[in-house]
C-alpha cells in the first residue's frame, strides 16, 4: 500500500459475509442446504436504494475489487483502476456491490468449505455450478442488502456472462448490461483451451481426486501448467511479441530443457508459481465449467434474439480488437441478437426505453445507433458514436482520439469520431475512459472497440 491512501481510492475496505439458510436449487439437480457468500462495498446506498451496481468477477476474480484491507497490501484490489471516487465506476455517486461467487476459493461456499453433511471439506464433492446458478445466489444477496433493482450489472469474459443472465433471469432488476470482452457462448476452441487446462489439474498426481487437503498436499504442478496455457490465450500474438519477442534472461543459450532462456517461458513460469499458490484447483475446474455451460440460447432453440427479448436493461458492449479468446465479433453476436428488427418498432422503443438513432447526427450514413469505434477493428469502418463532452461526472475523451475533419463534418455536438493509434495501445473510444495513471496495470497491447446503444442524451449517465 502507498504511504498515503491516494484521493481517489476507497481506502481501507473490510470485506463482509452473509449466511443463507435457504437451500439453492443448482441447474445440475443438486441442492446445497446452505451457504455463504464474501463481498465488498464501496460508496453510500440512497435513500431510494436506486444508485446499486454490481460487480461481477471473472475466473480467477473475488470479492476484493477496489481499496486497500490493511497497511499491509501490497497492492489495491483487481479493478481498483475503475472503482473509486471520481473513477469510471465513481462510488461519489454509485453504491458498489463485488463478491465472490459460490464455488469459489475466497470466502464463499466453495470446494474449500466444510461439508455440512460430513464435516470434511467439499473438495470435488462440491456441486458443478452455472452462471445462472451465480445469478440466482446474487439476486439473494440483493435481497439481504435490500435492494430489488441495480442500477447496472458490470463484468468482463465471465463477468459479461453473468451481467447478460441477469437482463434474461432478472430482466426487472437491471437498469443497465455493461459487458467487457464477452461472448453469449463459448466456440470450440475456447472449449478446447479450458480442457487442456482442466487435465493439467485432474493428471497431476498431487490431485487425489480432488480430495487433495486430506492428504496435505496440492496439484501445484496441475495448476501451474493449466494458468501458463491460460496466459497464453490472455495475451494475442502481437501482445506477446510487442512484450517479449525473442528476449532472453541471459546473454547465451544452455543447450538443455531446464533452463528459463527466453523472457516469455520466465513470465509463464512466474504467473503459473504465483497462481498455484493462491487458488484452489477444484474451483478451477468449476470455474472453467461455467465458461463451458454457458449457453442461455441453448433453451430457446439457439435464438439469442428470442433469448434477449424479455431483457429491460439498456446496454453497454465493449470488446478488444485485440482479444482473440473473446473478440469483437462475439459482442457483435450480442448486440445483432438485441438489435433485431423487431425492435425498432416506435412501440417497442417507447415501451423498452431503448435507444433510438441520435437525433444530433445529421447523417444516417455515418451515424449509427450501434456503432463500432476502432480503425484497428475488423469492420474498418469509421463510424458516428454517441459521446458527451460534459465533465460533470468527470467523464472526458481519452487522449489519442482524434476527430477527422470529414466524419465530423456529418456529426453535430453529442457525436464524436475516433481514430486509434498504435501508442493508444487499450483505451477505449469511451467518454468514461480512465486517464492513463488509472489503467496502467492493464495489458497494453489491447485496443478497445465499443459497441453501444446508447443515446447522446443519456451518454453522460450511462448507466
Amino acid at each position: 500500500m502507498p504511504t498515503a491512501i491516494p484521493a481517489d481510492s476507497v481506502g481501507l475496505v473490510t470485506p463482509q459475509t452473509v449466511h443463507f439458510a435457504e437451500p439453492l436449487t443448482l441447474a445440475c439437480g443438486r441442492t446445497l442446504s446452505e451457504f455463504q457468500l464474501i463481498y465488498e462495498t464501496y460508496g453510500q446506498l440512497n435513500a431510494s436504494r436506486s444508485n446499486a451496481l454490481l460487480i461481477c468477477h471473472a475466473l480467477s476474480g473475488h470479492h476484493h475489487a477496489a481499496g486497500y484491507h490493511s497497511a499491509e497490501d501490497r497492492k489495491p484490489g483487481w479493478w481498483d483502476s475503475c472503482i473509486g471516487p471520481g473513477k469510471p465506476i465513481d462510488t461519489n455517486r454509485f453504491f458498489v456491490v463485488s463478491l465472490n461467487n459460490l464455488g469459489g476459493c475466497n470466502g464463499s461456499t466453495g470446494p474449500c468449505s466444510l461439508n455440512p453433511a460430513t464435516g470434511k471439506p467439499y473438495g470435488a464433492d462440491f456441486p458443478v455450478v452455472t452462471v445462472e446458478d451465480w445469478v440466482h445466489s446474487q439476486a439473494r444477496l440483493a435481497d439481504h442488502l435490500g435492494i430489488s433493482q441495480w442500477a447496472a450489472v458490470v463484468g468482463g469474459s465471465l463477468g459479461g456472462m453473468q451481467a447478460l443472465q441477469w437482463t434474461i433471469s432478472y430482466p426487472e432488476r437491471v437498469r443497465h448490461c455493461v459487458a467487457i470482452a464477452s461472448a453469449p457462448r463459448l466456440s470450440a476452441q475456447n472449449i478446447a483451451f479450458n480442457e487442456v487446462a482442466r487435465q493439467a489439474i485432474l493428471s497431476d498426481p498431487e490431485f487425489h481426486g480432488g480430495h487433495f487437503h486430506e492428504q496435505g498436499v496440492i496439484p501445484r504442478r496441475g495448476l501451474m501448467l493449466a494458468r501458463m496455457v491460460g496466459h497464453i490465450t490472455y495475451l494475442s500474438d502481437d501482445a506477446m511479441g510487442a512484450k517479449f519477442g525473442r528476449g532472453l534472461k541471459s546473454d547465451k543459450l544452455n543447450y538443455d530443457f531446464n533452463s528459463v532462456e527466453f523472457q516469455v517461458e520466465s513470465y509463464l513460469r512466474y504467473q503459473g508459481e504465483e497462481f498455484s499458490g493462491r487458488f484452489d484447483a477444484n474451483t478451477y475446474l468449476l470455474m472453467t465449467k461455467a465458461l463451458d455451460y454457458f449457453d442461455p440460447a441453448a433453451a430457446h432453440g439457439d435464438d439469442l434474439a428470442a433469448t434477449l427479448a424479455p431483457a429491460q436493461a439498456s446496454f453497454c458492449v465493449m470488446s478488444f480488437t485485440t482479444d482473440w479468446r473473446f473478440s469483437p465479433a462475439r459482442s457483435r453476436e450480442i448486440v445483432d441478437a438485441w438489435w433485431r428488427p423487431a425492435r425498432t418498432s416506435a412501440t417497442w422503443r417507447s415501451t423498452r426505453r431503448r435507444a433510438t438513432t441520435p437525433s444530433s447526427c445529421r447523417s444516417p450514413a455515418t451515424c449509427k445507433p450501434l456503432a463500432v469505434t476502432s480503425t484497428a477493428s475488423p469492420y474498418r469502418t469509421r463510424t458516428c458514436v454517441p459521446t458527451s463532452t460534459s465533465s460533470r461526472n468527470g467523464f472526458r475523451p481519452a487522449a489519442g482520439c482524434s476527430t477527422s475533419a470529414a466524419a465530423a463534418a456529418n456529426c453535430s455536438p453529442g457525436c464524436a469520431t475516433t481514430s486509434r493509434s498504435a501508442a493508444m495501445a487499450w483505451r477505449s473510444t469511451l467518454t468514461t475512459s480512465p486517464p492513463a495513471s488509472k489503467t496502467a496495470s492493464t495489458s497494453s497491447s489491447r485496443t478497445s472497440t465499443r459497441v453501444s446503444a446508447t443515446s447522446p442524451a443519456t451518454a453522460s449517465t450511462w448507466w
